[in-house]
C-alpha cells in the first residue's frame, strides 16, 4: 500500500491557481488493486490541480498503454490510451459524490488521494469489449490458431429439438 502513498496530494497549503503532478504509472500501480482486467501498464498521467475558493478542479491527462487480454483471442496486447478526464472537487460538511465528476470532501480534509481516481479512469478507457487492431494489410491481428479453432466451433450448432416447436407459433 505504500507504492500509492506518492498519489496523494497535500492541497491545505497551496495557493490559488494551476499545480502539475505527473506519475508513471507501470505494471505496480494495478497490482496494488485486486480486480481489475489490466494486466500490465505504460501510462503518463498529468494532473493539472486547479485551486479555486472552496473548490478544486482536477484535469487528468492520460497517455500510454494498458496490457488487456483479447476478447476474442484471449491474447494479452498493449491497447493504446489518450483520454482526459476533469474532476471537480467541493469542499462541505461531508464526503459524497453529487455526479460522476463532482465530489465534495470534508473541510476538515488536508489531502487527495488521487490513485483511484486515476485507478477508475483508466479501467473506464477500456471499452467492455476489446479486440485486437488489425494488421497493416488488414488481417485480423488475433491468433489465427485460436480464430480457425473458433471457426470450427461456430459451424451448425446442435439445436435441442424442443425449441423447433415453436417455430410452430405463431404470434399474430
Amino acid at each position: 500500500m505504500d507504492y500509492l502513498k506518492q498519489f496523494v496530494i497535500p492541497f491545505v497549503g497551496l495557493s490559488d491557481g494551476p499545480h502539475q503532478y505527473d506519475y508513471d504509472i507501470d505494471d505496480k500501480f494495478f497490482a496494488s488493486y485486486e480486480y481489475t482486467d489490466i494486466s500490465r501498464a505504460n501510462v503518463r498521467v498529468d494532473i493539472t490541480l486547479d485551486k479555486r475558493d472552496r473548490m478544486m478542479v482536477l484535469e487528468f491527462r492520460m497517455l500510454g498503454t494498458l496490457g488487456v487480454a483479447c476478447s476474442r483471442c484471449g491474447e494479452l496486447f498493449d491497447m493504446p490510451v489518450d483520454t482526459t478526464e476533469t474532476l471537480y472537487i467541493k469542499l462541505g460538511h461531508e464526503y459524497k459524490e453529487d455526479y460522476d465528476e463532482v465530489v465534495t470532501i470534508p473541510d476538515t480534509e488536508s489531502h487527495l488521494n488521487t490513485a483511484p481516481w486515476i485507478f477508475d479512469f483508466l479501467c473506464l478507457a477500456v471499452p467492455y469489449r476489446v479486440v485486437h487492431p488489425d494488421k497493416e494489410d488488414g488481417t485480423s491481428g488475433c491468433d489465427p490458431e485460436v480464430l480457425t479453432r473458433l471457426e470450427e466451433q461456430s459451424g451448425n450448432p446442435d439445436i435441442d429439438p424442443r425449441w423447433d416447436k415453436l417455430k410452430d407459433l405463431n404470434l399474430e
